[in-house]
């Protein structure tokens, strides 16, 4: 599945170059719970159709229904999109936010912008097709759009004169070993939205892999790191369980800006790698502070498939910036449920039974 912005994109630029009116929608303020963060687009295009999501789905209704009508002249005409960009608000009261299906106290405001150039629409696609982090500002007095190359992702920037949203390409995944917990894991890759590269050398299980959507490619991990140029919007994980296939990619992956680096197996095998990388490669505790392992968060999973879902929740955590409670840690709820195993008394839930 491709990344959701570029999909949003892609379609109000075919809608724009077929000259059928259309708005794009930006989530730019959120106060208290909202369904959808900051940054988010949503597309409508005057017959009603629509690409991406603000909401649950409630206020993209609403949206159809005021502007729809509107675009169809069977609604008020003051509620015509066109001209400047403008702002509307949705949760204000409890009435709303009951209605429109957001959380207890929810707001957020969106910048509803009527027919955008579909020239600029598409060199701004372009430009992600390509691979490249974009920002682009929209002036808000006129709706003037400036595109400009982006060094680093950043958060949706709001003032009196503008609004400048960053997109960027999809997240990657970079796949060592191509066995069974790999194609779990790249399925549940590809449905949450990230281009998925499995890398094996080895003909006994690369002839076997078969994920649709999925990259296969059968050189040296290590090499395949370096050509695959992990930045921040990329994760490598280590699945073959294999040294030699696994450290050496390993190493050349925490040398990037990769938001996740990981390798599958146990606490001892996690330790045993670490010493290796320390004796034979240089590595000191400092420079592995960043290799994650074991993975995942502890649901006590035991088969390919749910081991897949420990592991992905926790991309998803560090992608998201969200912290990991140290109950669902692999290493800790393991030792924890040891001390349990052999002291009747131990501690449960964070007190003593």
């Amino acid at each position: 599945m491709e990344n959701l912005d570029v999909m949003v994109l892609r379609t109000l630029r075919d809608w724009r170059l077929a000259g059928r009116r259309a708005l794009l929608a930006t989530v730019v303020r959120t106060w208290g719970s909202s369904p959808r963060p900051v940054g988010s687009i949503m597309a409508l295009c005057e017959d009603g159709a629509v690409a991406g999501s603000v909401s649950g789905g409630c206020i993209e209704d609403d949206l159809i229904w005021r502007y729809s009508r509107a675009y169809a002249g069977q609604g008020d005409a003051r509620e015509m999109p066109q001209g400047a960009p403008a702002f509307v608000k949705y949760g204000i009261t409890a009435d709303e936010a009951h209605r429109f299906g957001l959380p207890c106290g929810g707001t957020l405001e969106l910048l509803l912008e009527p027919d955008p150039e579909g020239a600029s629409l598409g060199r701004l696609v372009e430009q992600l097709e390509a691979g490249h982090l974009v920002r682009r500002t929209v002036r808000l007095a006129d709706g003037q759009v400036t595109l400009e190359p982006a060094d680093t992702p950043s958060e949706l920037a709001l003032d009196e004169a503008d609004m400048a949203n960053t997109f960027g390409p999809e997240y990657r995944m970079l796949l060592i070993g191509a066995g069974p917990l790999t194609e779990y894991l790249a399925t549940m890759a590809l449905f949450s939205g990230f281009a998925v590269t499995v890398c094996d050398p080895r003909e006994e299980y690369s002839a076997g892999f078969n994920v649709p959507g999925a990259r296969l490619v059968r050189e040296m991990p290590d090499d395949v790191v370096a050509a695959f140029r992990p930045d921040r919007r990329s994760c490598v994980v280590a699945l073959t369980h294999d040294p030699k296939l696994d450290d050496l990619a390993l190493l050349e992956a925490l040398g990037t800006d990769a938001f996740y680096v990981g390798a599958i197996g146990s606490r001892r095998n996690n330790e045993a790698r670490r010493e290796r990388m320390v004796e034979h490669f240089g590595q000191t505790e400092a420079s592995l502070e960043r290799l994650r392992g074991p993975i995942g968060i502890y649901i006590g999973s035991k088969t390919p498939p749910e081991i897949a879902v420990s592991v992905m929740a926790e991309i998803l955590a560090v992608k998201n910036g969200v912290p990991l409670p140290r109950d669902l840690d692999v290493a800790r709820a393991k030792d924890q449920l040891a001390v349990q195993a052999n002291d009747p008394g131990a501690l449960v839930c964070g007190v003593r039974a």
